[in-house]
């Protein structure tokens, strides 16, 4: 697929991107061009027709004033000299009106309508200026050999039209001042366009090299290779893309990272677990054969023997409950039914059930409370158990005439501490006491599973509290928890 795709030059994000933008580009500059050319050449040609309005308006004045004066062969002179100095090459023409009182002198006339064929348009013109009113006309004239330029003007005397000046112009002068316009319009149009392709090829590579750019970096994050980064420092929203794959990235590598732990985490369970039931089975296995082979005898053995082996079974259910209560607490979906608990009241009842334990060893267990009533919201069962397993590891490793401290605080937070006064943990075991099957050679903990620490810490996280420990060797280990109250915990709904 992705040959094809490279194969097909039409279908590339470049060519669209490139192709519409040089489009757009060239039809602007069309339209542009077009609408310009034709502003120019209207400028223009209304620009020449009043500069022949004034030259008309001023000889039109000239001739009055000569006609009052009675200056015809002034105002001949005059005209000649106009039409000498006229860069133009334009015709002046004087006509009289034969319809007024006082027409013009017939000296001051040069041309008479009678003898000269006129175009319609100059006539038009004329006739207009007999009545007091300027007219211009414009267009090819086959009279005049071209395209001509006609601006007729009245001739007044008195308050009365007494003649007509009409002037005649070639505009081929004019047409090639626009053609030589329009040309360098043309010229710059094409400079323009030129310009603005480099552009569209700068502006399409600028979107489609940082596209590519990402195209990779995904082919090579879905191989795997999550370390890949596009590190793209642009501020628009293709940069906010590169960031937002970079992030992929990294959730990536992390999800891969955690994958593997997991997996890992999962080899390690089946081994340990492996190796946690083989020995008890070989035991019973051991013990069974010899039963069933008739090897014991002996009645006091015989019901030896079956007590070693109920030990055994009731050992191996023992690992097999906290195996799966352990793994039903780290299951991220599982979440405990939470509602009101009074700590002081899992205590009280805890000090009961260790009551015989502790007489055995001399052990006295000391509740230390500020308030009759601790409570926070939390499962009973569980925060029992969980401070059972630290209270029975502190019975487990305290000495014989030793006292157990607990102690129920609250500051901003619920605080409750276990300390025990017994052989304490080195500082080489600490990082490790809340792993999974991890227990001390100690002989105390011959019998353990390896696994209470691991599910006090898991209870604990499962009610959003912390769970921290101080121990040095030989001076007994105490176990630090801290809870959110009931009160804040009440303050942080309303809040909510």
């Amino acid at each position: 697929m992705d040959r094809k795709h490279r194969g097909k030059p039409f279908n590339r994000l470049f060519f669209k991107v490139y192709i519409n933008y040089a489009l757009v580009l060239t039809l602007f500059a069309i339209l542009v061009g077009l609408i310009f050319m034709n502003l120019y050449e209207s400028a223009t040609m209304e620009n020449y027709r009043d500069k022949m309005l004034k030259q008309a308006e001023v000889v039109s004045r000239r001739l009055s004033k000569a006609i009052i004066n009675n200056e015809a062969d002034g105002y001949l002179d005059y005209l000649s000299i106009m039409q000498e100095l006229d860069y133009d090459e334009s015709d002046i023409w004087t006509i009289s009106n034969p319809n007024a009182k006082k027409p013009m002198d017939k000296q001051m006339e040069n041309v008479n309508l009678e003898d000269v064929k006129l175009p319609q348009d100059c006539v038009t013109v004329i006739e207009k200026a007999f009545q007091g009113r300027h007219l211009a006309k414009s267009g090819y004239y086959e009279e005049f050999g071209g395209t001509s330029a006609i601006q007729g003007y009245p001739v007044t005397v008195n308050g009365e039209v007494v003649g007509a000046v009409l002037l005649r112009t070639e505009v081929k002068k004019q047409e090639d001042i626009i053609n030589s316009s329009m040309n360098l319009i043309y010229f710059s149009v094409g400079i323009a366009l030129f310009i603005s392709f480099i552009i569209a090829i700068l502006f399409a590579k600028g979107i489609t090299k940082p596209i590519t750019s990402m195209r990779t970096t995904a082919l090579l994050l879905a191989d795997g290779q999550y370390e890949s980064k596009l590190s793209l420092s642009r501020r628009d929203e293709i940069g906010d893309l590169a960031t937002t794959i970079d992030i992929l990235a990294d959730r990536l590598k992390e999800n891969e990272e955690e994958r593997q732990s997991r997996e890992q985490m999962r080899t390690d369970f089946f081994a340990n677990v492996s190796h946690e039931l083989r020995t008890p089975i070989t035991v019973v296995r051991a013990y069974t054969e010899m039963l069933v082979d008739g090897i014991v005898t002996e009645e006091d053995k015989i019901n030896q023997y079956h007590a070693k082996i109920l030990a055994e079974c009731k050992g191996m259910e023992r690992l097999v409950g906290d195996l799966l209560l352990l793994s039903k607490m780290q299951n991220p979906d599982f979440e405990v039914e939470k509602e009101p608990v009074n700590v002081v009241q899992i205590f009280e009842d805890l000090l009961r059930s260790f009551h015989p334990l502790c007489q055995d060893k001399q052990i006295e267990m000391i509740l230390t409370k500020g308030m009759p009533v601790y409570t926070m919201m939390g499962d009973y069962d569980r925060l029992k158990q969980m401070f059972l397993i630290i209270l029975d590891n502190a019975v487990k490793f305290s000495k014989v005439n030793s006292s157990i401290y607990i102690n129920l605080a609250k500051t901003d937070k619920l605080v409750i501490s276990v300390r025990d006064e017994g052989i304490g943990i080195s500082k080489e075991e600490l990082p490790y006491i809340f792993d999974k099957f991890y227990r001390s050679k100690l002989k105390q903990n011959e019998q353990g599973s390896g696994l209470g620490l691991a599910i006090a810490k898991q209870i604990a996280l499962k009610h959003d509290g912390d769970i921290m420990v101080k121990s040095e060797e030989g001076n007994g280990t105490e176990f630090i928890f801290s809870f959110q109250s009931l009160e804040n915990y009440v303050e942080e709904l309303d809040i909510s």
